[in-house]
């Protein structure tokens, strides 16, 4: 049985090369289906008016010319038989709280529930302008993967996960199970004549306590359930 792995950042992304990074220390049976292109922030939208161009790149790899729920709709209905979890990401940036209703990366596994398939997002906090150590997001991923895979999955929810930006040579962090932050993100905008450009910045968004905003931004890995 079969894990397929997409994202929303496109297929050529760092994060879902770390991502079979990850998942290849657990399972080799990995099937990657992600956009060609670069989709982050596309929520759930789906092509319906237009073909949708499929590059087959190997027996393990296709290029899909839509959107991160595209991909995994044509992987469900043409390209795997029986697919065991749909993996998303790994999103470079977080998908906290509210989040969850614009990012690809989400999206993509709330698909997959929709077909009663079990799927993790993973997303990957970066803190200001750091760069992102993407070996270290695979470590992280896979030991987050090993709880998940072994936990019991309720059909009808999927699982959203966000990795702290650790420091060089930190410890692996704790992983906590927490409920979504329920509240907006920062709504700032700087004003030119008829034109708003946001300029909202993501670390200073409002939290509620002990939720996964909180828990991710001190630094440890926080797991949701979500229910559609």
């Amino acid at each position: 049985m079969t894990l397929i792995l997409t994202n929303d950042d496109g297929v050529d992304a760092p994060g879902i090369r770390s991502l079979l990074q990850a998942v290849s220390q657990l399972d080799n049976n990995a099937v990657i289906v992600a956009p060609q292109d670069h989709l982050s922030g596309c929520g759930h939208q789906v092509t319906t008016t237009k073909p949708i161009h499929v590059q087959q790149r190997s027996a393990v790899e296709y290029a899909i010319g839509g959107t991160p729920a595209d991909c995994v709709r044509i992987a469900l209905n043409h390209l795997i038989a029986a697919p065991r979890w749909v993996l998303s990401g790994i999103n470079a940036g977080g998908n906290l709280g509210s989040d969850v209703y614009i990012s690809g990366t989400v999206a993509a596994v709330r698909e997959a529930a929709l077909y009663r398939i079990p799927g993790i997002a993973i997303s990957q906090y970066r803190q200001g302008g750091r760069a992102i150590d993407w070996d270290v997001s695979a470590q992280l991923a896979t030991q987050v993967l090993l709880k998940l895979f072994s936990r019991f999955w309720e059909p009808g929810t999927f699982w959203n996960v966000n990795l702290p930006h650790l420091a060089s040579g930190a410890p692996i962090p704790d992983i906590v199970f927490c409920p979504p932050c329920t509240q907006p993100l920062p709504g700032n905008y700087r004003i030119e004549g008829d034109y708003f450009h946001y300029v909202g910045e993501y670390a200073k968004r409002q939290r509620n306590p002990g939720s996964d905003v909180e828990v991710c931004f001190s630094g440890r890995i926080a797991i949701t359930k979500i229910t559609l």
